[in-house]
């Protein structure tokens, strides 16, 4: 673009072609120093790594890069995966063999290149990005990047050497000041379908024009080009359409637990699904709890790990185990209970609780059927004489239950005074044995939970036990009524046997009479 004598005097003899002289031209002005980047294409001296395009089978002669996972100027790591490759069998990832940053990618997203042909300029440190870009330039068919000219006379930047024959889009941005960044290949095809490429937006990395971008315009129309930022941003990774983005750790986990990558979402760089994706996906891994937006409530905090049983809890675990060789049954049965709500108003003022009102009924019906009361001996069935009501109670924990001894026997004022005593003894913990393992039937009351109806399970060495659920209101048919309709309370009761000596007829009876007791409570309080 412009000659320069070394000497003031030879001025007009360069400026009219004249070689003879002493004067000759000096490197063009776009060239840089020849400390940061060697003239002529040779490599520079400082350490730095080329990427080439890697054969990904036997059989590939060329491949395709799908999408670049870095950028120019981004940092890498040895084994990090830089970009995606399309071969003729796969989509693979490549990785990086050193440390360093990446000074230039050659080969842009959508481009081909011959196996072994170079993709990107690595370098060891991140001073010497600008003089790989240079070098990169030369490998790539590129122009070199300008470097701003200083000031020149008037006749030597109209010299008629200086003027090319015709001037390329390149060249009319370079004169306005701005340089096009494109591939050899878009530039190529630009030329060939007729497509200016000043006005091409570039997609690839730090806005170069790709040959996918020119296609697009000749396409679609040529848009404005877009203002350039203030500072150059990161690019934004795509990827191509079809091809999910995931590291190879990645790709390897997920298809050893026969997952669908595009399955799971990646939180990776560039949305990329990484290996702890995949081990979340597989509930191998504990996704990270998000914290809380500014103003809401704090989660709550879950306890989480294991906590060793207590002397009791491993008591009470032992036994649910040894139910399960028990052969069992169950029977269920409402029973009216406004009589006995109506029993139990009367006699709350005196002490008498729910439960001990309760346990008087249920051994009074116990009288009429003796087998319920008895459990199973390998020799036949052993009676029990006593009838000793046992009540599960739920305390800090662990479970027990509490005995009324001779429950059939006893006032239920009585009876009221003595539960009142035994669930103090047993929050305190200070039951004696006999106090909680001498019952001859269980009685699992969850009515004060609002519990409809449940089954209870039945301990070792027992006949039955009464699973007792809430009371709830009825609208029933009542001829004698205004509206023919009324009111009623009903309860829900279950009965679990042990079959090997109890049979569903003794179990329906027992129910049938603990029904009549309930209807007609008045007998109990005497």
């Amino acid at each position: 673009v412009a000659l320069v004598a070394t000497e003031e005097a030879d001025i007009a003899a360069v400026a009219a072609g004249d070689e003879g002289g002493d004067a000759a031209p000096t490197p063009s002005a776009e060239a840089v120093p020849a400390a940061d980047a060697p003239a002529g294409g040779a490599a520079p001296d400082f350490e730095f790594s080329q990427l080439d395009m890697p054969a990904l089978s036997s059989t590939m002669k060329e491949g395709k890069v799908v999408s670049w996972l870095k950028g120019e100027g981004d940092s890498v790591e040895a084994g990090e995966a830089i970009m995606v490759v399309e071969s003729d069998k796969a989509d693979m990832d490549v990785e990086a063999f050193e440390d360093g940053y990446i000074a230039a990618i050659i080969t842009g997203e959508g481009e081909t290149a011959n196996v072994g042909a170079p993709v990107a300029l690595i370098a060891a440190n991140e001073a010497d990005i600008p003089a790989l870009k240079a070098y990169a330039a030369t490998l790539s068919g590129a122009p070199t990047p300008a470097a701003p000219a200083p000031a020149a006379p008037a006749a030597a930047t109209t010299a008629p050497k200086a003027v090319p024959k015709a001037a390329s889009p390149a060249s009319v941005n370079a004169s306005a000041g701005g340089r096009v960044v494109a591939s050899p290949l878009a530039k190529k095809m630009a030329t060939e379908m007729g497509v200016d490429i000043s006005a091409v937006v570039g997609s690839g990395p730090g806005g170069r024009i790709t040959a996918a971008d020119v296609q697009n315009a000749a396409a679609g129309g040529t848009p404005a080009k877009k203002a350039a930022p203030a500072s150059p941003s990161k690019p934004k990774h795509i990827p191509a359409p079809g091809v999910i983005a995931a590291t190879p750790t990645a790709r390897a986990l997920a298809k050893k637990a026969k997952l669908d990558l595009a399955s799971i979402e990646g939180t990776g760089e560039f949305g990329r699904v990484t290996a702890d994706d995949v081990r979340i996906a597989t509930g191998e891994k504990k996704p990270v709890r998000k914290t809380a937006a500014p103003g809401a409530p704090a989660p709550i905090e879950m306890p989480e790990g294991l906590v060793p049983f207590t002397g009791m809890q491993r008591a009470v675990s032992n036994n649910m185990v040894a139910t399960l060789d028990c052969p069992v049954f169950r029977a269920s049965r409402e029973i009216e209970m406004d009589a006995f709500n109506a029993l139990y108003q009367s006699v709350k003022p005196k002490g008498v609780t729910v439960s001990a009102l309760l346990a008087k009924a249920v051994a009074k019906a116990i009288e009429k059927h003796p087998i319920i009361n008895s459990s199973f001996r390998p020799e036949g069935t052993f009676f029990n004489k006593d009838i000793n009501i046992a009540m599960a109670v739920a305390i800090e924990g662990g479970l027990i239950t509490p005995v009324l001894k001779y429950a059939n026997e006893r006032d239920v004022l009585e009876l009221g005074e003595n539960w009142k005593e035994l669930v103090g003894k047993a929050k305190a913990g200070t039951l004696s044995p006999d106090e909680y393992n001498s019952g001859t039937f269980v009685i699992s009351n969850m009515g004060m939970f609002g519990v409809s109806q449940f089954d209870a399970i039945l301990p070792a060495g027992m006949g039955g036990i009464l699973a007792v659920a809430g009371t709830q209101e009825y609208i029933v048919p009542d001829k004698q009524a205004v509206l023919g309709m009324k009111k009623i309370s009903k309860m829900t009761v279950t009965l679990t046997c042990d079959h090997r000596q109890i049979y569903g007829a003794d179990a329906a009876m027992f129910l049938k009479t603990l029904n009549d007791i309930m209807m007609n409570p008045a007998p109990l309080v005497k």
